[in-house]
């Protein structure tokens, strides 16, 4: 007799390192995780600011766009993890191939902006680079106010974590199963297709509120804000490769992968 769908997602993929879908670490954390969305939503329907009333709302931050996926990967994360389905729990690995590289590459910009703007940070990049001027207001909409802490960390630091330990612990090597063999060509094309609709929505939000989200921009070209949408696909593709990298580097790898053939035999 076959077994069960529930018997089947039961046997996680050999390379996996934790349980999940499950009711222990796994829905915890999920939990933990889709409080942490709910919270940093929450902050945005309590603390109105001049992209509240305006066309696109807060959608037109990438941080939110990626908020909301990461969301709707941990909610279906925590369905399976409640129902033991294989059906939502390979759905939330599909989001998450999106939702991972995206967090982490706004985590890393965004921190990275931030050291900018303190003073020791400034001495050391104009000793090093004299020639250029960088002002993180470029990037930081100077209609926001500056953030506490624990907010700010919602938003720009907790989602990179919690979908991280997910790809890493309680994922398998590839949303189906086994890693892909076009896995690397597959994540530039959904990054590739996300940058292009979101430099799309973008132009749609400046045509209606006569303003862009980000500052820098207003100072760019068509072209040279083509030319920065398709960094940004690249960056989120490079990142999306250390994924995988870490995750061979934790948990092994399949025949041909990353860690070679004895990390799949030290795993089996």
């Amino acid at each position: 007799m076959d077994a069960s769908p529930i018997e089947s997602v039961r046997h996680r993929h050999h390379l996996q390192r934790l349980e999940s879908p499950s009711k222990g670490f796994s829905g915890a954390w999920h939990a933990l995780g889709l409080f942490n969305f709910y919270s940093a939503f929450k902050f945005l329907v309590d603390n109105p600011n001049v992209f509240t009333n305006s066309f696109g709302w807060h959608l037109q931050f990438l941080t939110i766009v990626g908020l909301c996926i990461s969301a709707l990967s941990f909610l279906f994360a925590f369905l399976a993890d409640m129902t033991m389905s294989p059906t939502l729990f390979t759905v939330k690995n599909y989001l998450s191939l999106l939702a991972t590289p995206i967090e982490i590459l706004i985590s890393i910009l965004y921190w990275g902006l931030r050291a900018v703007r303190s003073k020791l940070a400034l001495s050391i990049l104009w000793l090093l680079f004299s020639h250029v001027q960088i002002d993180p207001k470029l990037v930081m909409s100077p209609d926001l106010p500056v953030l506490p802490f624990l907010p700010d960390a919602r938003f720009h630091l907790f989602p990179p974590i919690f979908l991280t330990v997910d790809a890493l612990l309680l994922s398998p090597p590839w949303p189906a199963g086994d890693m892909h063999p076009r896995a690397s060509t597959i994540t530039l094309v959904v990054t590739s297709v996300f940058a292009l609709e979101y430099f799309f929505w973008l132009e749609l939000c400046y045509h209606k509120n006569g303003f862009y989200p980000y500052p820098i921009l207003e100072m760019l070209s068509g072209v040279q804000r083509t030319a920065l949408f398709v960094l940004s696909a690249a960056l989120a593709w490079g990142v999306g490769v250390c994924l995988r990298m870490a995750y061979a580097l934790l948990n092994g790898a399949e025949a041909g992968g990353e860690a070679g053939k004895e990390d799949v035999k030290k795993n089996i």
